[in-house]
């Protein structure tokens, strides 16, 4: 088995889309990417990296520059020599993320040190449950009219995560304007805080962002957003509701599972120094 790269999105997809949606809920984030690509989200030097074995996927690793290298839930076997690959391709990773063990496995191999580390963990929707208190106002589907405050905010969110990467995020928020995935929350009148969940693929969808603006914060209205957004997802058809929160915030993690979310499993995005 050897790893083999592609810049035919197309057949990429079509090779590597069956393999990852035998596991949507594990496979949340490179699902999510790889529709991006296919809808011309994503250019440029793109990593599209696939192992095969008897003619079949058993592995993949997908790079959309400047982010992250992304690795689904893979063997970690199949790791030292994607690293030794990419290394001799001379290609540039600023970071890895995906499963715990498969992004320590890769950090471990990779020439470069870790930096820094985010540790996150993935949480599946239970049974939704409704803020206990709910927050004042009420939620509505973002609109073209929006999309101002939604770049704003979105780079906000970004640059507070440490994602930020200094390209334009209007393509993006306007894509999911488009496709009705980010749900604003409003109180007195006006927007207090947003979330998004991804158009369901594979019976998945998956919460994020969720952003309140500091001084608007502790009122509740993150927590609203997200019940709201939830909420939407179920009813557009999402049998699994993803999200991932940071573990070095004690209160995300608490206030999720108080509206019915539960731990899955534990990733990790790794910068290189």
């Amino acid at each position: 088995m050897t790893w083999t790269f592609t810049s035919d999105a197309a057949a990429y997809a079509a090779a590597v889309e069956p393999w990852l949606l035998r596991d949507p809920v594990s496979n949340t984030v490179p699902l999510t990417v790889l529709r991006g690509i296919r809808d011309g989200l994503w250019t440029g030097d793109l990593l599209l990296g696939r192992l095969e074995h008897g003619g079949r996927t058993v592995a993949a690793a997908i790079q959309t520059p400047p982010h992250f290298l992304v690795l689904p839930d893979i063997p970690a076997d199949t790791v030292p020599e994607l690293a030794e690959r990419l290394a001799e391709r001379g290609r540039p990773i600023p970071g890895v993320t995906g499963p715990l063990p498969v992004a320590e496995a890769f950090a471990a191999c990779w020439w470069r040190p870790e930096a820094a580390r985010r540790p996150e963990r993935l949480y599946r929707l239970g049974s939704l449950h409704v803020p206990d208190p709910l927050a004042r106002g009420a939620s509505r589907t973002a609109v073209a009219d929006d999309l101002d405050l939604l770049v704003k905010w979105a780079g906000e969110f970004q640059d507070e995560a440490d994602h930020g990467s200094g390209t334009d995020l209007t393509p993006l928020v306007a894509g999911r304007i488009a496709r009705s995935e980010l749900v604003l929350w409003e109180a007195d009148g006006r927007p207090v805080a947003f979330a998004g969940a991804s158009t369901p693929l594979g019976g998945m969808s998956r919460v994020g962002p969720v952003y309140t603006p500091p001084e608007l914060r502790g009122r509740g209205y993150g927590i609203a957003a997200s019940h709201a957004v939830s909420a939407k997802a179920l009813a557009g058809g999402a049998g699994e509701v993803l999200l991932f929160t940071d573990l070095a915030n004690p209160t995300s993690n608490r206030i999720y599972q108080a509206i019915g979310y539960r731990p899955v499993s534990d990733y990790a995005s790794i910068t290189f120094a």
